[in-house]
C-alpha cells in the first residue's frame, strides 16, 4: 500500500470548525459514556502489537469535532460509534442519525449550537435500524417533529434490539472491545469507529415512512429524494440524495472499510448479491448530481470522478465476494474452505476503502455460504456433533488429558501456528475451566493473533476473550442502557417479548388464556398457553378466558420487567394465572460466557 499516501487524512480533516475540548461526554451521574481522549495515542508510531494498517484507520477514525461537509451540511464525528449529521433548513436543522445514546447525541447537538446558533430540531432521519443509528434521538428531540424512516424500521430494529437484543449486547461487548483499555495493547478501535457510547439508548418511532425510490420529502424547506436499499447493510436501509446541496448520503452502504455481509455480533444475514446491486443503482441515480458522498460513518468522498470509483470499487467487492463463494460452494467447497481460498482482485485492495478493518473477506464468504445452504455444510458427520463441553472432553481425552493437549498447543504456538494452537486449547479450557494452563495459554494465543489483526473486530474479539480468560467476565450488556427502548414497542412486540423468555420445559402440562385489556389504549390481546407456547393476538372472539387482567401499557412494560408484581393488578376471572405466567419466564443472563464453559 502507498505509505505516504495522505489523501484519507486531507478528506477527514476538511472542514474542521471546532472540537470538544476535552472530548469527554458524562452522563447526568457523572459517569464517563464517552471518551475519545483516551485515544491521543494514537498520534504515536505505530507499535508491533497493532497491525500498521488498523493503526492507520484508527487514527482516521479517532479525529473528532464539528465539520462542514458543504454549505448547510455538517457533521459531528468522533463523539460515538457513528456520525451525526445536520442539515440546516428554513427554521432549524435535521438531524439525521443521531447516535448511540442520548448523552453524545446531546453534546453532537451541543457543539453545533455552539458554531451555529441555537436552531431547534425541526425533523429526524434515521437511514436504518441499527442502534447507532438511532439509540440518541431522545438527546437531541422529544417528539413533535417529523421521524422519516424507511419503511419497516420498527419491526427490525425490534427484532435485533429487543427480541434479540440479550445475546447481540453480550457478543457486542467482545465486537466493540467494550471492556478493554484504550492502548497499544487494547482498544484502538473498531475499524468503522472508534467503539460504542455506553450511555442511555432511546428510540422514538418513526412518523414518516420511505417506501419507494424516488420518493420526495421536504423537510424544513429541504429536499430528500431517496432510495430504498433494503438487505444491503441492514434488513431497511436508504441512500439519499439532497439535490440542492449537490450531497449524497450513502447510510451505511458504502464506508471507508470492507464492510460485513455477517456482523460478528450477529444479525440476519445481508445480501452481498443485493448490496452490490443497490450500489451500482446509487451510481445510476445519484452519482452525477453529486460533488460530495458522506456517510453515518468515516469521512466523506469529494468530486463526482471520486465519487463513482468510490462507489464502483464497493461494488465490485460484495459483488465478487458473493459471485466467488457461489462458484466454489458449487464445484463442492465448504464455506471454511472457500475462506482460505477468495482472495480480492490485488487492483482492488489498493484502495484502503476495500481492506477488511471492520468486515473481513474470511467471515463474509462464511456468511454468504450461510445465506444460501445454511450452518451445515453436508458432511454427514457434522450433522449431529457433540456440543462445545462434550466434544471438547472427547478431543482432549483422545490426545491424552489437559496437560497433553497444552503441551502440544504451546509446541504449535512456537512454531506460529497460532490458529491451531486457538483451536487445540480452546478444547483444553472447555474440557477443564479450571486449568490455570490452558486457560493462560489460549490467553496469550488470543493475544497474539488480537496483534497482528488487521480487522478491527477481529482484534476486539481476540482481546477481550483473552482478558476473560485472565480475570474472568468483569463486563456485560447490563453496562449500555437499552431500558428505554422498550417505550416504543406496540402491544405485540411487548407480548413476543414475553413469549421469547417462556420456559418450554416448565410450561409443559400448562395452559391457560389470558387477556390483556389495555386501558390507555382501548385495545384487548389474548395471549395462549399451549405446549410450552405463548402466542397472542388482537381482539378475541367472545369466549371467556381464564382470566382478564386491566392495566395500562406502561404497567404491561413494568410487569414484564419484574418490577411490578402480579398482585398489584387488577384481575377478572382466576388470579394465579397472571403469577402463573410470570413463574415461567426466564430473565436474560447479559454476562454469559462465551470463551469458556
Amino acid at each position: 500500500m502507498p505509505k505516504g499516501d495522505q489523501l484519507d487524512f486531507e478528506a477527514a480533516d476538511r472542514g474542521l470548525i471546532g472540537a470538544l475540548e476535552p472530548c469527554v461526554v458524562r452522563d447526568e451521574a457523572g459517569r464517563t459514556v464517552w471518551d475519545n481522549e483516551a485515544f491521543r495515542f494514537l498520534a504515536d508510531e505505530c507499535p508491533p502489537t497493532v497491525h500498521p494498517s488498523l493503526w492507520r484507520q484508527s487514527r482516521l477514525c479517532a479525529r473528532h469535532g464539528l465539520y462542514e461537509v458543504t454549505e448547510g451540511l455538517y457533521q459531528v464525528r468522533g463523539l460515538d460509534l457513528s456520525n451525526m449529521t445536520l442539515v440546516e433548513g428554513e427554521r432549524g436543522v435535521v438531524v439525521i442519525d443521531p447516535l448511540v445514546s442520548t448523552e453524545t447525541a446531546a453534546a453532537a447537538l451541543g457543539l453545533y449550537r455552539r458554531h451555529r446558533g441555537d436552531r431547534p430540531v425541526t425533523a429526524v432521519i434515521y437511514t436504518h435500524p441499527h442502534i447507532d443509528h438511532f439509540g440518541g434521538v431522545a438527546g437531541v428531540v422529544t417528539g413533535g417533529v417529523p421521524i422519516v424512516a424507511p419503511v419497516d424500521f420498527m419491526r427490525h430494529a425490534v427484532t435485533e434490539n429487543v427480541y434479540a437484543g440479550g445475546a447481540m449486547l453480550r457478543r457486542g461487548m467482545y465486537h466493540t472491545g467494550a471492556s478493554l483499555e484504550p492502548g497499544p495493547r487494547g482498544l484502538v478501535g473498531t475499524g468503522l469507529g472508534q467503539t460504542a457510547s455506553a450511555g442511555t439508548v432511546s428510540l422514538i418511532p418513526p412518523t414518516v415512512d420511505v417506501t419507494r425510490t424516488g420518493q420526495e420529502e421536504v423537510l424544513d424547506g429541504v429536499r430528500f429524494v431517496f432510495q430504498m436499499t433494503p438487505g444491503t447493510e441492514a434488513p431497511a436501509e436508504m441512500n439519499f440524495l439532497l439535490p440542492d446541496h449537490r450531497a449524497l448520503c450513502l447510510a451505511e452502504n458504502a464506508t471507508h472499510t470492507l464492510h460485513n455481509v455477517l456482523t460478528l455480533r450477529g444479525a440476519v444475514v445481508r445480501d452481498a448479491r443485493v448490496w452490490s446491486r443497490y450500489l451500482q443503482e446509487t451510481m445510476i441515480l445519484f452519482a452525477d448530481e453529486a460533488d460530495v458522498a458522506f456517510a453515518s460513518h468515516h469521512w466523506p468522498t469529494w468530486g463526482t470522478a471520486a465519487i463513482r470509483a468510490f462507489l464502483a470499487d464497493q461494488r465490485d467487492t460484495y459483488a465478487y465476494l458473493h459471485d466467488q463463494t457461489l462458484r466454489l460452494m458449487n464445484l463442492g467447497y465448504t464455506g471454511t474452505e472457500i475462506a482460505e481460498l477468495v482472495e480480492l482482485d490485488p487492483e482492488l485492495t489498493r484502495s484502503w476503502h476495500t481492506h477488511g478493518y471492520y468486515g473481513s473477506v474470511s467471515h463474509n464468504v462464511k456468511a454468504v455460504y450461510q445465506r444460501y445452504l445454511g450452518w451445515f455444510d453436508g458432511n454427514p458427520a457434522h450433522l449431529w456433533e457433540h456440543p462445545p463441553v462434550e466434544s471438547a472432553r472427547r478431543y482432549v481425552d483422545c490426545i491424552g488429558g489437559v496437560k497433553a493437549v497444552v503441551a502440544k498447543a504451546r509446541a504449535y504456538r512456537d512454531d506460529g501456528d497460532l490458529r491451531f494452537a486457538a483451536e487445540l486449547l480452546n478444547h483444553a479450557v472447555f474440557a477443564d475451566p479450571a486449568s490455570e494452563d490452558a486457560r493462560d495459554l489460549l490467553a496469550d494465543v488470543y493475544t497474539r493473533l488480537g496483534f497482528g489483526a488487521e480487522n478491527g473486530t477481529w482484534r476486539n474479539f481476540y482481546l477481550t476473550g483473552a482478558q476473560e480468560l485472565r480475570q474472568g467476565t468483569a463486563h456485560g450488556a447490563a453496562d449500555v442502557d437499552t431500558t428505554a427502548l422498550a417505550g416504543a414497542l406496540t402491544i405485540e412486540q411487548i407480548l413476543d417479548s414475553f413469549a421469547i423468555r417462556i420456559n418450554g420445559p416448565r410450561a409443559w402440562g400448562q395452559a391457560f388464556t389470558l387477556d390483556w385489556a389495555i386501558t390507555d389504549q382501548k385495545e384487548i390481546h389474548r395471549s395462549l398457553l399451549s405446549h410450552g407456547a405463548l402466542t397472542h393476538w388482537s381482539d378475541p372472539a367472545t369466549d371467556a378466558p381464564d382470566a382478564t387482567v386491566r392495566l395500562s401499557r406502561a404497567e404491561l412494560l413494568g410487569f414484564l420487567g419484574g418490577r411490578i408484581p402480579a398482585d398489584d393488578l387488577t384481575v377478572d376471572g382466576d388470579p394465579s394465572v397472571l403469577s402463573r405466567l410470570r413463574s415461567l419466564l426466564d430473565d436474560p443472563n447479559p454476562a454469559f460466557a462465551i470463551v469458556t464453559a
